[in-house]
């Protein structure tokens, strides 16, 4: 999330190129780094259901493309500072939408979300440009909500190859509607590089290890490090000598920073309960019915030859001929047939 922050800091650089027409160039570079990187690991193609194969369609619609209009909207409207603000809320919104909260984690998404909003400013802007920042803030939120169910089947890097791929057709609709024909033109030496930054580091590394990383520490958590987008603005900003950080600035990183560790921490230390409870109830073994006690094979109560119930089957007695011809008068789990029952584990 660091490095999505830096976004802002290059945009400067294609301001000037056409919006939809460079976003659609920044995702097929980006898939195609990304199907190479999936080629040379030997990830092939996995087929989708058609329930996947929507949910897979829905995120590249609503985290990549529409994701990419409302931003745009919603900066011309309000400026950079509201669609900043509301986005910075993406850490409380994942950790109440992402399971069950613990009250750590969502009072360490409360310090992440003052610390964003201190660094961005609260900005202004008119209705429009409220709605559009909602917009967006709606889908980052689906951006790693409808991935969840698919990283199991797909890895981060499949899914992020896919995405990006699919953003590519539709950004191009959206830019023939806005520019028209317009929308493509040969970009200069420093286009070129600010599109090839957002294509390799801002999409391919970025999506890489935002999806490696979701699955591992959960949503909630890791929503706590989209606080990290305006520290990573702030940074890029000074490297490029385009603003010093204001005392603000700083405060708000370093509340961004608080947040994070806070909740990395209760998720470190989980409860007695739950760290003692797991192997135990891993280890205890399945409940059984209950059963007569045991007889010892040539007593007085079971007939001579018949084997004690949990023998050895190598040391069974060959089979009577009258239960050779009647196979179904003995079931699998009656002590003729070893006493093992061939239930499906």
């Amino acid at each position: 999330m660091f490095l999505v922050g830096t976004l802002a800091g290059v945009s400067g650089v294609i301001q000037d190129y056409p919006i939809y027409g460079g976003q659609a160039l920044r995702y097929l570079l980006a898939a195609g780094v990304l199907f190479a990187v999936a080629r040379i690991a030997g990830l092939g193609f996995v087929r989708l259901t058609l329930r996947e194969t929507l949910l897979l369609v829905a995120l590249s619609l609503t985290g990549l493309v529409i994701f990419n209009v409302a931003v745009i909207e919603a900066t011309r409207h309000g400026g950079p500072a509201l669609v900043g603000t509301v986005l910075g809320t993406v850490p409380l919104a994942l950790a109440l939408l992402g399971g069950r909260p613990t009250p750590r984690v969502i009072g360490a998404a409360t310090v992440v979300v003052s610390g964003a909003t201190l660094a961005t400013g609260l900005g202004s802007g008119d209705l429009p440009g409220l709605l559009w920042s909602l917009v967006a803030l709606f889908c980052e939120v689906c951006f790693s909500l409808l991935a969840i169910p698919l990283l199991p089947k797909l890895g981060a890097v499949r899914i992020s190859a896919y995405t990006a791929t699919l953003a590519v057709p539709l950004l191009v609709v959206v830019g023939l509607l806005v520019d028209g024909t317009a929308m493509l033109r040969v970009p200069s030496p420093s286009e070129a590089l600010g599109l090839g930054y957002q294509s390799v580091i801002v999409t391919t590394v970025a999506f890489f290890l935002w999806y490696d990383a979701l699955p591992r520490l959960g949503a909630g958590t890791a929503g706590l490090f989209a606080g990290l987008i305006p520290v990573g603005a702030i940074a890029t900003g000074a490297l490029l000598g385009l603003g010093t950080p204001s005392v603000p600035d700083l405060i708000g990183a370093s509340l961004v920073v608080a947040g994070i560790v806070i909740g990395l921490s209760a998720t470190a230390s989980p409860s007695p309960a739950t760290a003692a409870g797991a192997p135990a109830a891993e280890a205890r073994p399945p409940a059984s019915p209950p059963s007569s006690p045991s007889v010892e094979a040539g007593s007085p109560t079971t007939p001579a030859g018949s084997p004690a119930p949990g023998a050895d089957p190598s040391r069974i007695p060959a089979l009577s001929p009258a239960a050779e011809e009647h196979p179904s008068a003995f079931p699998a789990s009656s002590p003729v047939n070893g006493g093992i029952s061939h239930r499906r584990s």
